[in-house]
């Protein structure tokens, strides 16, 4: 219904905005932390509106770009994922990161996703990973491989029995500016940990 709505914030959140138009109408947006940081320094701008119907409410979600919309709406066709889930996602994520964990089916990067569980993340990646891949929006596997790597080596450790924290301490000064196999990641970390 609505493409866009342009006019001046004037209320900023990082989880929603007002935005007045020319007409003086106020429209009240639910946004994602990645929005709001693209937002978050100007007083006036431009969103990309969905409009969310339900039996007992109209709300309005806002994106500071297209591919953000567009990925928003492909979260909320998968059974499961409601706007309120698909905004959290948007906002522990970037939309890059997000494409790239499905499309390379790494659903252990939605494990810091507040409300998306296994199952769910699944199901994400079987519903969406052809239709992205269609898409053919950006996708990068520099990441996504990193990440794989450093979670499958974090995941190993903390099952060797050493704390979360420590782990994660150990593997982020590893981690800085190279890749690295699994295996390497895992004999270096226990070696800083002796």
């Amino acid at each position: 219904m609505y493409a866009y709505i342009k006019g001046q914030f004037v209320h900023k959140s990082p989880t929603e905005v007002y935005i007045e138009d020319k007409a003086e109408v106020a429209y009240h947006i639910y946004i994602s932390f990645n929005t709001y940081s693209k937002i978050e320094n100007l007083n006036t701008g431009l969103l990309y509106t969905h409009l969310n119907v339900k039996e007992d409410d109209l709300s309005l979600y806002g994106f500071a770009d297209l591919e953000e919309k567009r990925l928003f709406q492909q979260l909320i066709s998968v059974s499961g994922i409601g706007p309120n889930t698909a905004r959290i996602i948007l906002s522990s994520m970037p939309p890059l990161e997000i494409r790239t964990a499905i499309v390379t089916e790494n659903d252990v990067a939605f494990k810091k996703v507040k409300g998306v569980g296994p199952k769910t993340a699944k199901r994400l990646i079987l519903d969406l990973k052809d239709k992205l891949k269609k898409d053919g929006g950006p996708i990068d596997m520099t990441v996504s491989t990193e990440n794989n790597v450093s979670e499958e080596a974090f995941e190993a450790l903390v099952a060797l029995g050493f704390q979360k924290q420590t782990v994660r301490k150990v593997l982020s000064k590893i981690t800085t500016g190279e890749s690295h196999s699994v295996e390497h990641l895992i004999k270096t970390a226990l070696s800083m940990m002796r």
